[in-house]
């Protein structure tokens, strides 16, 4: 008889929860911003910036679900194939997430889209330069995972 070895994870672990999030970039070099939206007030992590997106739902690859998500927030429409993915924020469930379950939060970088980014009601749009960015990457007016990004999108910016 052999044994084999293989994980063991208990039947009630649950997967993590996947979110996906867009760095718009508007312009090139010095002129470059990136584009951020400001949640509603009556929404979790109401008030704060953060990168549009959204969670990925069954059956969805993040790009599938971002392309959707940047649809229905901003009300434009981008190509998958114009979602490069950039980095990625990992918050334990541990770390008092009420779902129970680790949260991983991806970011594509998106410099192609068709329309003009429009925010949905009682949220704001914001374009932002590196300086704009680091002013915002504050537990005051940005939350944990989208904070965790911003080091990656001012390399962007700067690039």
């Amino acid at each position: 008889m052999s044994s084999t070895l293989s994980p063991v994870v208990p039947a009630s672990a649950a997967l993590p929860l996947l979110v996906v999030a867009g760095a718009l970039v508007r312009g090139e070099s010095a002129e470059a911003r990136l584009l951020l939206q400001q949640r509603p007030l009556g929404k979790h992590h109401g008030g704060l910036w953060e990168f549009p997106g959204g969670k990925v739902e069954p059956g969805e690859t993040p790009a599938e679900a971002l392309v959707r998500e940047l649809a229905e927030e901003l009300g434009i429409a981008v190509d998958p194939a114009d979602c490069v993915p950039l980095t990625f924020a990992v918050r334990s469930a541990h770390e008092g997430l009420a779902a129970g379950r680790d949260l991983v939060l991806l970011l594509y970088r998106c410099a192609a889209w068709q329309g003009t980014p429009v925010a949905e009601p009682g949220a704001a749009l914001q374009w932002v330069d590196g300086a704009g960015l680091r002013a915002l990457a504050v537990e005051a007016t940005m939350p944990p995972l989208d904070i965790a990004l911003c080091i990656t999108a001012q390399k962007l910016l700067e690039a």
